[in-house]
């Protein structure tokens, strides 16, 4: 009985360490694209107290398999120009930063239980992926290829499938079948690649129906994307062409919580676009806009700098006061618009929490930037701070590179 004891504990242990080690990782740290992060490595001479493997456990020779992750292996930032032979236990397997040009289905033809793949920064064509190879993995959650060389969207893809990374390629193509059978997507990155409207037409976001954030940002867009989930709720349309948002286009996008469109060609904005009841984040920068839009309450900050709007015209953002659903916005960013004075004292009825308005450099003339008396106006002051701005002018004259940077990533996700 003694014996049977012991041998329970070890194995409840080992399971306590494995599912460990998925609880543990944020899937957030991969998020954000950064080509200067430098690669983090397990000391190979740290000993873990880790009860031992029910099996041996196998590491490709160009690996590194720590002994605290024991379903992981790392062969990133090793000049590898081929995938090496992934033994049967391996789980997440991380292959960035390399010179591999292929994905042949050879090595991975143990590899049953792998939940994550990192192949990004590498030199990988289509036409250069076995036909399948990915599908068969029927564990895959989570699926790196960002900064390759594709032209096309990889597919067939597993069902499994969670989140999908194919930003920086030279994808141009996207097959109309290519998103079929992926019920379990909810975050899809395809941007920094070469789609246009022709690409995305009659392609069925729809099906997608767990799709909570997509990513299509610096693309060749000139439209809205079409036919997109009820279930999505961060949606990046960066760099682009966009000149108009269809009226209604948003009803059928009730969860969508941030919004980002900036550098885009929007000129006219329907009154109610934007009146969507879980709003957040809304930027809107670097377009052509004329006027302001109605707000929704929910909506927290909001980024229309250097566009063409030359009044803001309180009323339309706030049509009228309810004072049992207060409006929640707190920051406005209108530098490098046309403004000649302020935005009116009924907007502090409005929006009650607003904290700051930065107004930096107006473009009222065309060969000349001009600035508003108040360039930041900030509320809520603790009184050293109302002492402080009083004493020391510039505080409350300038906002530092630093504030921009902390407000422009409200939202941390690589939805930048």
């Amino acid at each position: 009985m003694g014996i049977m004891s012991q041998l329970s504990i070890i194995h409840l242990l080992w399971a306590t360490l494995v599912f460990g080690q998925y609880e543990d990782y944020d899937f957030e740290d991969e998020y954000e694209e950064s080509d200067h992060q430098q690669p983090y490595y397990f000391n190979p001479n740290t000993q873990a107290a880790v009860p031992p493997f029910p099996f041996p456990v196998e590491c490709a020779r160009e690996c590194f398999c720590p002994q605290a992750f024991l379903l992981s292996m790392y062969c990133d930032h090793r000049n590898l120009k081929t995938i090496p032979n992934i033994p049967r236990h391996v789980q997440q397997l991380y292959l960035q930063n390399n010179d591999i040009e292929a994905v042949p289905a050879g090595p991975f033809t143990n590899a049953s239980f792998l939940r994550e793949i990192n192949l990004s920064h590498n030199k990988i064509k289509f036409h250069m992926i076995d036909h399948g190879v990915f599908a068969k993995l029927g564990n895959l959650v989570q699926l790196h290829l960002q900064h390759n060389e594709l032209e096309e969207f990889p597919f067939p893809l597993p069902s499994s499938l969670e989140r999908l990374f194919l930003g920086f390629n030279r994808i141009s193509r996207l097959s109309g079948n290519a998103l079929e059978g992926l019920p379990n997507i909810t975050m899809l990155d395809l941007c920094n690649n070469f789609l246009d409207d022709s690409v995305l037409k009659g392609i069925p976001f729809s099906n997608m129906k767990n799709l909570m954030q997509l990513n299509l940002c610096n693309n060749k867009l000139q439209t809205m994307p079409p036919d997109l989930p009820l279930s999505l709720m961060y949606l990046s349309l960066e760099n682009n062409s966009i000149s108009y948002i269809p009226e209604n286009y948003f009803n059928r996008l009730p969860k969508i919580i941030a919004l980002r469109m900036s550098h885009n060609n929007l000129q006219n904005i329907p009154p109610n676009t934007f009146n969507l009841p879980s709003l957040l984040e809304l930027n809107l920068g670097h377009n052509k806009l004329k006027q302001v839009f109605y707000i929704p309450r929910s909506l927290q900050h909001l980024y229309i700098e250097d566009n063409d709007i030359e009044t803001i015209n309180v009323t339309l953002m706030c049509p009228s006061i309810d004072t049992m659903n207060i409006n929640q916005l707190t920051y406005i960013r209108v530098d490098q618009n046309k403004l000649t004075a302020p935005i009116s004292t009924y907007a502090f009825f409005c929006f009650p929490h607003i904290r700051t308005i930065y107004y930096g450099e107006q473009h009222v003339n065309v060969n000349k930037s001009t600035q508003l008396r108040t360039p930041v106006f900030r509320r809520f002051l603790t009184p050293e701070e109302y002492h402080e701005a009083e004493d020391y002018p510039e505080t409350r004259e300038h906002e530092t590179e630093e504030d921009h940077d902390a407000e422009d990533n409200y939202f941390h996700p690589y939805f930048q």
